[in-house]
């Protein structure tokens, strides 16, 4: 059965900001301000990401408009390169996923425990237990249909943005800077800092490239994704910019380098006493919406890599009533729940993640070149053209390519590590193929 669209644009623009907007803006600014130390390069990183962050969504944009697939992320490697190459990225952007979904749903069980549980359930089981709660529930939601995942998805997001934006009233209360303590300057190269504090600026702004998973289920997609697209990152611009003022104007520079509970600071100055319950309300829905809105995106790249014929024919099942990948979405979980018991070994996968970024956005990014190529008889369509074609690319592609580079700086043996990774999904990848082609009635 295959998919039908359902998703509107609003949806989409939902997904976008749930895609990006995760726990990184409540740990992420502390981080920046450690590697900048002064207030002009870190407020200049975010502008940077910010502009770079809007490149390449203009460049998705045109990716969604000239190649909507279910699991579009796995297709355009596969249509512009190779599909090993399409498995290799991918595989490993599924397992990083997996294991930042385990350990982001932890940390939403964190803060929301002293809300729940006894003081004698306030400890590594009770979080577990909370945290399978949790994304069970999401899991019956996304049981129910991709049109109630996306009800609850929006239902979520607009609740998120909203006490985000609350929080953000600190700068008009109370005096400047509310503990004065002095910055510290980075040691080393400022430009090697500087690129180092965009890999955690980067790390908040990304995951709007897995709107294009949904280019099968958006209703006219090839208007709707780059609309939605470009509404989804503006909204989530304009939240960063104003968070990250008021995180500067209440705590200032020393403040934020300590970087540690920079979101109850905030709202100890807004809500006084109930700030910690209401940071932990906080930090609740933004972990629901991360958790469902991955739910909803990984098993999209299961089904394009089933249709490849890399993966078993049931990751294509489709419930054809809910448009559910009943299948799918139940391995999901349960690669999910089964990382809860060890996630604890995830926390070095988890640093390296960035890199995968890096390399998986980039090559993404240079698709555009090839997708013009080969979809010129679009042109004229009314579908989405980047009007500062090739520099909006070709500066996206630049700056991630440096921060790239500024990784392998500080840590090569990271990079040997992620690179023995993809040689690792290349040889799944052959594995596979090869049993299909034993497997084929052709064969024998």
């Amino acid at each position: 059965m295959s998919i039908k669209p359902k998703l509107s644009r609003f949806d989409l623009t939902m997904i976008v900001i749930s895609l990006i907007i995760g726990t990184g803006i409540f740990k992420s600014p502390g981080e920046v301000a450690i590697r900048t130390g002064s207030p002009a390069l870190f407020f200049a990183a975010w502008v940077v990401g910010g502009l770079v962050t809007l490149c390449g969504a203009l460049t998705f944009a045109e990716i969604g408009a000239r190649y909507p697939n279910t699991g579009g992320f796995y297709k355009l490697f596969s249509y512009c390169y190779h599909p090993a190459f399409a498995f290799m990225i991918n595989w490993i952007a599924v397992l990083a996923t997996t294991a930042s979904v385990a350990a982001v749903a932890l940390i939403g069980a964190e803060y929301l425990n002293p809300l729940l549980l006894p003081q004698s359930m306030q400890n590594v089981t009770g979080t577990r237990i909370t945290t399978i709660a949790m994304v069970l529930l999401v899991y019956f939601i996304n049981f129910l249909g991709i049109k109630t995942s996306a009800r609850t998805q929006n239902l979520l997001t607009i609740f998120k943005v909203g006490m985000i934006v609350l929080l953000c009233l600190a700068i008009f209360m109370g005096n400047n800077s509310t503990v004065i303590i002095k910055a510290a300057l980075p040691a080393g190269n400022p430009i090697a800092s500087f690129g180092l504090s965009l890999v955690a600026v980067f790390f908040t702004y990304t995951g709007y490239q897995q709107t294009i998973n949904f280019g099968g289920d958006v209703i006219d997609a090839k208007r709707n994704i780059p609309k939605g697209i470009f509404a989804g990152i503006a909204i989530v611009i304009a939240v960063y910019m104003v968070v990250n003022f008021a995180y500067y104007k209440v705590l200032g520079m020393g403040g934020l380098q300590q970087n540690t509970g920079l979101a109850a600071k905030m709202a100890s100055v807004v809500f006084g006493e109930l700030g910690a319950r209401i940071t932990s309300v906080l930090m609740f829905i933004s972990v629901l919406a991360y958790v469902n809105v991955n739910i909803m995106s990984v098993p999209r790249v299961y089904y394009a890599m089933a249709d490849d014929g890399v993966l078993p024919a049931i990751f294509k099942q489709v419930n054809p009533r809910t448009q559910a990948q009943e299948f799918g979405m139940s391995f999901f979980v349960g690669t999910i729940l089964l990382i809860l018991f060890f996630v604890s070994s995830f926390g070095e996968v988890l640093n390296y993640a960035m890199f995968f970024e890096c390399i998986g956005l980039s090559t993404a990014a240079i698709a555009i070149f090839i997708l013009r190529k080969r979809t010129r008889h679009l042109d004229g369509t009314g579908i989405y053209t980047i009007k500062w074609y090739p520099l909006v690319p070709i500066i996206f592609i630049a700056v991630y390519w440096f921060v790239t580079l500024s990784i392998f700086m500080a840590n090569p043996k990271a990079t040997l590590v992620c690179m023995g990774a993809f040689v690792v999904g290349l040889v799944i990848y052959y594995a596979a193929r090869q049993k299909n082609i034993n497997s084929s009635p052709l064969s024998k």
